[in-house]
């Protein structure tokens, strides 16, 4: 991978994450103005937060099992909205971190890949010339075999030469 694609990938993350924040407005706009959308999605949400909140408020203040009224409509309506937009910029910048983390893994395991390639080829590499060694031996003994082969054997009597 070219160096140059990580500082790439760093800005369209950044991108995306900051074109989120529109988008979440405008779904907090919608979710205020639907009022399917209101009831089911909003509601539900902002009420369960707002109980749990205030309970923990409660027991760290000492009160113990005093009731927690609910949110009125137009105010459980904003917070829900607000938890929803939250919720999406928090989504598109785990799904942003997630994307990032599968990249560089996907880098480090073809890098790996690479090596053990590489170290396949050695070993391979390392195998024929441990084979040509073994030859270059064996040629070897043979050549040293026959030079003792030849001092071994007595020396040729001198040709009888003319008489002087």
């Amino acid at each position: 991978m070219v160096a140059g694609a990580f500082p790439v990938a760093k800005l369209l993350t950044l991108g995306a994450r900051q074109l989120s924040r529109p988008l979440a407005a405008r779904i907090k706009a919608a979710a205020r103005a639907s009022p399917f959308f209101r009831a089911y999605v909003c509601l539900p949400p902002a009420q369960l937060y707002h109980w749990v909140e205030m309970r923990a408020k409660m027991r760290i203040m000492g009160f113990r099992g005093a009731a927690v009224k609910p949110l009125n409509e137009e105010a459980a309506a904003d917070l829900g909205a607000e938890l929803l937009g939250e919720a999406i910029v928090f989504g598109v910048g785990g799904l942003c971190l997630y994307l990032e983390y599968a990249r560089q893994a996907g880098h480090a395991r073809r890098r790996e890949e690479e090596q053990a390639a590489a170290l396949r080829d050695m070993a391979a590499r390392l195998a024929e010339l441990g084979l040509a060694v073994d030859a270059l031996g064996a040629r070897m003994r043979e050549a040293d075999r026959r030079l003792h082969e030849l001092a071994a054997r007595p020396a040729p009597a001198p040709a009888p030469g003319p008489a002087h």
